[in-house]
């Protein structure tokens, strides 16, 4: 087998295992509170905001442009929206030289 298949199906493995295991663990707390769950539900952004802001950052204008366009759009729509708006901005601001 393609050391590259094997590399992607072992990372597969391990997020799915670490998800499975984030859930089995909050089970043995029965019922968060309100505030723990606010927390975890942020954590994507969190993430999101982590990987893509020092790249936007040290990208100029359009990495800039776009990080806004997309966090605009995630207050309203969904993430997976927002993130190909943000990529079609940046694409765009950079085929028109910006």
């Amino acid at each position: 087998m393609n050391e590259t298949i094997v590399i992607i199906l072992l990372c597969a493995m391990a997020t799915y295992l670490t998800r499975a295991g984030g859930h089995l663990i909050m089970l043995q707390f029965g019922k968060v509170h309100h505030r723990v769950e606010a927390a975890l539900s942020a954590v994507p952004v969190a993430i999101l905001t982590a990987l893509v802001a020092p790249s936007a950052f040290s990208g100029g204008l359009p990495g800039v442009v776009a990080m806004l366009v997309t966090g605009l759009i995630c207050l309203r729509g969904s993430l997976l929206i927002a993130v190909a708006a943000g990529v079609a901005t940046l694409l765009a601001l950079r085929a028109m030289g910006m």
